[in-house]
């Protein structure tokens, strides 16, 4: 077994990006490789924010593991990502023991993961309910990462669920609840409005300041400057349903947000040929599921999140269509939203190790 940390060399490059090819099939390989080459090579907008430590493990000459270190500056932790591995527990092992003495060695006295470099483009692990295809913008692995994380003393730090909800009835369904709260809120002057394409860049602006105020306390939360969030998001707009986009306002400032995007799966990951094309904007145009990706609201107009629930729920009733209410933290109240039209649940973990 060798373990090999790399830095521009372009066969080690090419090594660590077509692993995942030789571990997923083609319906459930999540991997964005323009996204990963871009990193490797310090061309992505986020790499100014951070210093990769990128490693390949070989067995018998063939490339057998992949991992990556992410250090930010003033930060203590070492974040464990883009990890993918054959099934077998040598090679995890070796690679865990090389990260943690090259974590050690630089400082770093607490592993997190798997963070792919940064919350803005994915953490998490999956550990569920793995017989389902994985749904757009999932944290997706095999099956036996959970087991190569804890058999190398890695403690769970936080779980996740996604709720996976039922197509609901045209009529006979309500949680009267957020049918009050919606009315409540409307008789108030609040204002929950879908933006367009012309206005998304002004919408994205808005949606940056609230979650800069609201998800600063989430786990591997860092920093983005506004120019940034709008390069990441800006082409958004080319793939969201702006029916599942909504901003509330209230005497004319945005107090809260949410953005659902149709069911993609993993084709917005591979190679954009015509027929991937045709199929993104069918499915933009008509979707019969929906992610429901994010939603905020300032901490001054609580109740507001159910309001905002009730209109996407609206618009799920006329579009027929199902949706997963994606990667909620445990215990947070939203997780208990619709309960009634829930059928089950994804989960998710995000795990650490002690290096003192």
């Amino acid at each position: 077994m060798d373990i090999i940390w790399f830095n521009d060399e372009e066969k080690y490059i090419e090594d660590f990006l077509s692993l995942p090819k030789k571990l997923y099939g083609k319906k459930d390989i999540m991997q964005n490789e323009v996204e990963e080459r871009k990193l490797l090579t310090g061309k992505h907008v986020l790499n100014k924010y951070f210093k990769l430590y990128k490693l390949c493990a070989y067995k018998n000459g063939e490339i057998a593991g992949r991992l990556v270190i992410t250090q930010y500056p003033d930060d203590d932790m070492a974040y464990v990502g883009f990890f993918e591995c054959i099934d077998d527990k040598e090679c995890a092992g070796k690679m865990f023991t090389s990260a943690e003495k090259l974590a050690k060695d630089n400082g770093m006295t607490k592993m997190v993961g798997p963070v792919d470099a940064s919350f803005w483009i994915k953490y998490r692990l999956k550990v569920n309910l793995f017989d389902r295809p994985p749904y757009v913008s999932e944290p997706y692995n095999k099956d036996y990462y959970l087991n190569l994380f804890l058999d190398n003393g890695f403690e769970i730090e936080e779980r996740y669920v996604s709720n996976i909800y039922r197509k609901l009835p045209k009529k006979g369904f309500e949680v009267t609840k957020f049918k009050e709260r919606l009315k409540e809120f409307s008789q108030k002057g609040y204002k929950i409005v879908s933006p367009d394409k012309k206005t998304w860049d002004k919408a994205i602006g808005e949606v940056y300041k609230l979650i800069m105020k609201l998800y600063s306390n989430f786990p591997v939360f860092k920093y983005l400057s506004e120019d940034d969030f709008k390069e990441i998001y800006s082409s958004y707009k080319m793939i969201l349903d702006m029916s599942m986009v909504k901003i509330a306002y209230y005497e004319g400032e945005a107090v809260g947000f949410f953005i659902g995007m149709p069911n993609y799966g993993n084709r917005l990951y591979g190679k954009l040929n015509l027929l991937t094309l045709l199929y993104i904007l069918r499915k933009r145009r008509k979707s019969s599921d929906y992610v429901l990706l994010y939603m905020g609201v300032d901490e001054k107009h609580r109740g507001l999140g159910k309001a905002i629930t009730q209109v996407i729920m609206d618009n799920l009733q006329v579009k027929q269509a199902s949706s997963i209410g994606a990667l909620i933290k445990k215990g947070k109240i939203i997780e208990g939203y619709v309960e009634e039209a829930r059928e089950d649940q994804y989960e998710y973990v995000l795990l650490s190790k002690s290096l003192q």
